[in-house]
């Protein structure tokens, strides 16, 4: 894993571009001479395409579970339209309260983005099929809060595992968390709509490939400024070509209202049903093994390790979001790896970056109508873009695996088997139809079965019966 740096630059206290030097390239190097680069403030010139990029890397996922779950609870237009915003205003502030936190207590002060995870998609759709029209969102919102607590309770002895997460299992985690990701972005190549007849359509697939030609090309021939937008660029020209092929919806501009705050409780006092907490208490164990996992991806990425406290103060933020999301409409919280794959492409690490997309989530959750321009990108750009985004995260997953002594056989072994039954759920959907409830939560989610596979294998090859301290252990795996 890599380690901090010495001195000045691994401070976690604000650094800014001194205001007495002209050339901006010259400013950014003295910055970063002085403070680590996750704390260093950019000019706005870098700071505001970079923030856009990770709005425009997010946004989709953002909306897709308050759109899906609304969907199933049969929510009039108006009521679809306040879950949605409300998704992006729980979003946008968590993503503040983590990037900048209070130190000590809460936020892991990385370049880390929370939003409502698509993990806790399916057991919500399960609870709202057991209760009745109108009875649905109560029951859903009761659970998640409790499973807010949950995570605050549990989320401190995270931290404490840390140790049980060297380099080979971390590497597992992340090419794991690129791997499950990507039929994400090729189903928005198809056009993101599987009951559409004309999902796959050739059409779909080559301004798809179009937009990652042009990321391509960016990122081959730009320098500087224009090398670090690439992904910016795809999304921007890959829209303009969709234009005269009338291939971007621009009705939700249109038909989104200017403004909609969000009313505490607007469909109701929540409910609380065992059966539902007890499921999503289940996804919340799942979720922070996720958001775990991008916290040490991002440490990886970022070259700030990321300890226990890190973790610990990480989770809290998303428990804090949890429980209180409810509140105002939104959904259990977690991170979103997709922008860990942001922060990896482009190399700009700064966690003001991702505070200021943040706070731009926050006018999209409050002004619709601005949320509804960025809507207008098509699923098929956002399926090129994204297949670099998700593709980044495996190969850092990769790099780190290639200095944790594959050289061993017993750590081929658990990196093999590990990585193996995380490609399951992807290989055989229903591989796991026959098990209870609570297993299909864990085990089919291919990062978190991967997570438990490999930890429980370097337990077993590493610490188990093993002479020496814990610390000799970590060190052979």
């Amino acid at each position: 894993m890599a380690q901090p740096a010495q001195g000045p630059a691994a401070a976690e206290g604000p650094c800014s571009t001194p205001s007495d030097i002209a050339d901006r390239d010259i400013a950014d190097r003295a910055s970063t001479a002085d403070c680590h680069p996750v704390d260093e403030k950019l000019h706005p010139s870098r700071l505001v395409p970079a923030a856009l990029q990770h709005i425009a890397a997010m946004y989709a996922g953002v909306v897709t579970p308050p759109l899906i779950i609304g969907q199933a609870c049969g929510l009039d237009t108006v009521a679809q339209t306040r879950l949605i915003a409300a998704g992006l205003l729980i979003a946008g502030l968590a993503t503040i309260l983590q990037t900048l936190g209070v130190k000590g207590f809460v936020g892991n002060r990385l370049p880390f983005v929370n939003a409502a995870s698509s993990a806790g998609i399916a057991p919500i759709l399960a609870i709202a099929e057991t209760n009745a029209k109108g009875d649905q969102l109560p029951a859903i919102y009761g659970a998640v809060m409790v499973a807010g607590v949950f995570c605050l309770a549990v989320g401190p002895f995270f931290g404490r595992l840390l140790r049980f997460f060297p380099p080979l299992v971390t590497g597992v985690v992340i090419t794991l968390i690129g791997v499950t990701l990507m039929p994400v972005p090729v189903k928005w190549a198809q056009g993101g709509d599987e009951t559409d007849p004309a999902f796959g359509n050739m059409k779909y697939l080559a301004l798809a490939a179009f937009t990652l030609v042009v990321i391509l090309l960016f990122q081959r021939f730009g320098r500087g400024f224009f090398k670090q937008v690439a992904l910016l660029a795809g999304l921007f020209i890959g829209t303009l070509a969709a234009i005269p092929f009338g291939m971007a919806d621009f009705t939700s501009v249109q038909t989104a209202p200017l403004a909609a705050l969000p009313t505490p409780f607007a469909s109701g006092a929540p409910v609380f049903q065992p059966a539902a907490i007890l499921s999503l208490c289940i996804v919340m164990l799942v979720l922070m093994t996720e958001s775990a996992a991008g916290m040490l991806a991002l440490g990886e990425i970022c070259e700030r390790k990321t300890d226990g406290r890190t973790i610990t103060r990480g989770l809290r933020t998303d428990g804090i979001a949890t429980l209180v999301g409810p509140v105002f409409g939104g959904f259990p919280t977690s991170a979103f790896a997709q922008n860990v794959g942001v922060v990896s492409l482009t190399r700009v690490r700064s966690r003001y970056v991702v505070a200021v997309a943040g706070g731009a989530l926050i006018v999209l959750g409050v002004f619709p109508v601005l949320g509804a321009v960025v809507n207008v990108v098509p699923m098929p750009v956002l399926g090129g873009a994204g297949i670099v985004l998700f593709g980044s995260i495996a190969v850092s997953g990769i790099r780190t695996l290639s200095e944790a002594g594959l050289d061993d056989s017993s750590n081929i072994i658990l990196v093999a088997v590990a990585l193996g039954a995380g490609i399951i759920p992807l290989a055989a959907p229903t591989f796991y139809a026959e098990f209870p409830a609570w297993a299909q939560t864990v085990l089919g989610s291919g990062i978190s079965a991967g997570a438990l596979v490999a930890v429980s294998l370097n337990l077993f090859f590493n610490h188990l019966g093993t002479r020496g301290s814990t610390a000799a252990a970590l060190k052979s795996s």
